[in-house]
C-alpha cells in the first residue's frame, strides 16, 4: 500500500518547530564561521549537547545543514537564510509564524471553527494588534518578519506594475518602508509618504537612508482608521486589508476615499483567492486560514474586493497579477 502524501502535511508541525528552534537558538549565526560540533554549539546556546546533536542531525535531513563528520555540522546555502544578518533572511518570519503565540492559536483551531472567532483573542486575551502594541519584543519580531516578506515580494510589484505614472505614492501601514524604498529607487521621479503608527515607523528612517531615498520620502505617523494624508496620487496598502473583517476594511478604505482626489488611485497589494481552488492555490488558502486563526481577517476573491471598494466609494478599475514569482495582485480602485 502506497504511503499517503497527506502524512507529510499531518507531520508538518515537526519541521516547523525544528526550524523555529534553530531560529530561536540562532544556530545559523553560530555556524557563520564554518562547521562546529554539537558540544561547541550547545555551550554557546545553553542547550543539552545530546539533545542538540539530534536536532542538528534532523536539520541536516531538512537541508538546513550538512554533516561534515559524525559530530560536525555546517550551514547549507538555504540554511544561510536563517542567519539574522543575511540579506535574504527568513529568521523573523520563522520566529513569528512558528513562535508560541501563533502556535498556541493554531492549537485552538477547532474552537475557531465552532465559533468563527479568531483563536488569538482567546489565547492571548486581546486582538493581535492590541497584543503587539503591549508587547514590544513581539512587535519587533512582527515588524522584522513583515520587512523580510516585503523584501522578498517587492521585485514582483516593481516588475509587474507601472508605478511611474504616479508623482506621489503614499504607503499606508508601510512599516519600516521596505516596499516604498524599493519603489522609489525604481521610480526616481516619484516622491513618497510613509504612513503608519509611530511604533511601526521606528526603523523607517534607517531603511530609507540605506536605500538612498530618504530625501524623497516624508514620514507621517497616524492611524488609518482615523485619517490618512491628502494629496497622494496613489494610496498603497500592502497586506493590510486581509488583516481585517469587512466592516473594518471598509472603514480603512473610506478614510482613503476622504483623502483621495478624483484622479487618485487606491492600490491594494493582496493575494486574490479564486472562486474555485486547486492544489496550486495552497499558499493562498493557508494564508487565509492563518487570518482566520490569528486576526479575524481573510483573503478575498476579486468580487469580494469589488464589494469592499464600492462600499467605500471606489470602483474596481482592474486587477494586475498574480505577479510571479509571488501570488500577489495589484487591485486598483478609482474614486466614484
Amino acid at each position: 500500500m502506497a504511503r499517503s502524501p497527506l502524512l507529510d502535511f499531518a507531520f508538518g508541525y515537526m519541521p516547523a518547530q525544528m526550524l523555529y528552534a534553530a531560529a530561536e537558538l540562532r544556530l545559523a549565526d553560530a555556524l557563520t564561521g564554518g562547521a562546529r560540533t554539537s558540544g561547541e554549539l550547545a555551550g554557546e546556546t545553553g542547550t543539552d549537547p545530546h539533545a542538540l546533536h539530534r536536532l542538528l542531525r534532523a536539520l541536516t535531513c531538512l537541508g538546513v545543514l550538512t554533516q561534515d563528520g559524525p559530530d560536525r555540522f555546517a550551514l547549507t546555502e538555504e540554511g544561510r537564510r536563517l542567519r539574522t544578518d543575511a540579506p535574504d533572511s527568513i529568521h523573523g518570519l520563522l520566529e513569528l509564524f512558528c513562535g508560541p503565540d501563533v502556535w498556541r492559536s493554531w492549537g485552538d483551531l477547532m474552537e475557531t471553527l465552532r465559533t468563527g472567532e479568531p483563536a488569538w483573542s482567546r489565547v492571548t486575551g486581546m486582538t493581535s494588534f492590541e497584543y503587539l502594541a503591549e508587547h514590544h519584543e513581539q512587535s519587533v519580531t512582527f515588524n522584522k518578519a513583515m520587512s523580510e516578506h516585503t523584501r522578498e515580494v517587492a521585485p514582483a510589484f516593481i516588475e509587474g506594475y507601472d508605478f511611474t505614472r504616479f508623482g506621489t505614492i503614499a504607503d499606508l501601514g508601510g512599516g519600516d518602508g521596505t516596499l516604498l524604498a524599493a519603489i522609489l529607487r525604481a521610480v526616481p521621479a516619484a516622491r513618497g509618504v510613509l504612513f503608519d503608527l509611530p511604533a511601526g515607523l521606528k526603523e523607517a528612517d534607517a531603511t530609507l537612508r540605506a536605500a538612498g531615498v530618504a530625501d524623497r520620502c516624508e514620514l507621517v505617523p497616524g492611524d488609518f482608521f482615523e485619517s490618512v494624508p491628502r494629496g497622494a496620487d496613489a494610496y498603497l496598502l500592502k497586506s493590510v486589508i486581509h488583516d481585517w473583517d469587512d466592516e473594518q476594511s471598509v472603514a480603512i478604505l473610506r478614510t482613503c476615499r476622504a483623502a483621495a482626489s478624483a484622479d487618485a488611485k487606491v492600490l491594494l497589494l493582496e493575494t486574490v483567492i479564486p472562486e474555485m481552488v486547486t492544489p496550486e492555490h495552497r499558499g493562498i488558502a493557508m494564508g487565509d486560514m492563518n487570518m482566520l486563526v490569528c486576526t479575524g481577517g481573510r483573503e478575498r476573491t476579486e468580487e469580494e474586493f469589488r464589494q469592499l471598494l464600492e462600499a467605500a466609494g471606489f470602483a474596481l478599475a482592474g486587477v494586475t497579477g498574480p505577479l510571479p514569482p509571488s501570488n500577489y495582485c495589484v487591485i486598483e480602485g478609482t474614486p466614484t
